[in-house]
């Protein structure tokens, strides 16, 4: 099933450093979790219902077709790390939703 995202989180790892990706209200949960049991060190909503555009589009062809939407059930936390072409689409979606 391939994954929809409309909301933008602040995803901050165990070492402090921070990135930002695109979710959904699964994802969030599964980010939740992962900071109530240890995995990453906090998550933190910064906008929903973003509105849709060809660069939002672009990152959930991108994370659908390279990473297998996760079960509820997964115990840990995999980055989505992003090559540069669409590192530069986020960066796009966080300038467009008045975040960057």
């Amino acid at each position: 099933m391939k994954q929809t995202f409309d909301m933008i989180e602040e995803i901050t790892r165990l070492d402090g450093s921070i990135y930002y990706q695109l979710a959904n209200i699964s994802e969030n949960s599964r980010a939740e979790y992962a900071a109530d049991h240890g995995y990453i060190k906090m998550v933190r909503i910064l906008k929903m219902n973003i509105p849709r555009s060809k660069h939002v589009e672009k990152i959930e062809r991108y994370i659908n077709d390279n990473y297998p939407q996760r079960g509820l059930e997964y115990d840990g936390w995999e980055d989505w790390n992003l090559p540069d072409e669409i590192a530069a689409e986020m960066k796009t979606v966080l300038l467009d939703n008045k975040l960057g």
